[in-house]
């Protein structure tokens, strides 16, 4: 388990990692936010994470989240980045200020009815499958202009981007397509949709976040490398 020190050591070392990834591409490092994805991290911890200066977190489930969030006193951004099922939409909508893993038509409906009683409005982003692997969510890249048409006509809604999760590879080059193959859709999207805001890339995670970012990335969800190898079973919060 990573102490204070290791994980302060840690954020400073991917910060740096970031920058450099950015810099080789010639792109301004502000550009990229860091998403801490605190998915079996305990509170102790994610405050320690807060207080060497991470301000965006990330979580893969509602109900990890809710002691979680609950019980950290921060003013942080919270990310909700795993599958959303539509029965843990009201949920999401009161613990997350931005969420990410908007995988169907379906789903937004979910989390726009629920924002919009909750008087919110809710940045989303849209999931894409780039790899076509039939385990993963998300939309298929030709669905994803039609879906967006939908989705931007329900309220209490901002589209703000498009997310993707790479294959598992064994070379972070090997993700080079997928990363580039959500950029292009997102490329396409500004010219076809242009009244939506496709400002965000969310792509990339521990293994493979600087080719990420040489192909657009603005998000970047990151948890190894912050706080080490995660321990099976433990408590979360």
């Amino acid at each position: 388990m990573s102490s204070s020190t290791d994980i302060g050591r840690n954020i400073a070392e991917v910060t740096n990692r970031i920058a450099q990834a950015a810099r080789k591409v010639r792109r301004d490092v502000e550009e990229v936010t860091l998403v801490t994805v605190t998915k079996t991290i305990d509170v102790e911890r994610v405050q320690v994470a807060y207080e060497h200066g991470i301000r965006h977190f990330g979580e893969n489930r509602v109900q990890e989240a809710v002691g979680k969030i609950g019980q950290l006193d921060i003013p942080a951004t919270w990310h909700m980045i795993g599958h959303l099922q539509t029965n843990k939409a009201k949920d999401a909508v009161r613990l997350f200020d931005v969420i990410q893993s908007i995988d169907s038509v379906h789903v937004a409906r979910a989390v726009s009815r629920h924002a919009q009683a909750a008087s919110k409005l809710i940045p989303i982003l849209l999931e894409v499958n780039t790899s076509g692997e039939p385990q993963k969510y998300g939309f298929r890249p030709e669905e994803v202009a039609n879906a967006a048409r939908e989705v931007a006509l329900l309220p209490s809604l901002r589209i703000e981007g498009l997310m993707t999760v790479a294959p598992l590879v064994t070379e972070p080059e090997e993700a080079r397509p997928f990363f580039r193959k959500l950029r292009e859709l997102r490329d396409q999207l500004k010219t076809s949709l242009p009244n939506i805001n496709w400002q965000h890339l969310s792509m990339g995670m521990t293994d493979d976040f600087e080719v990420a970012i040489e192909e657009g990335a603005t998000l970047v969800r990151i948890g190894r490398a912050i706080f080490g190898e995660r321990q099976p079973g433990r408590q979360v919060f």
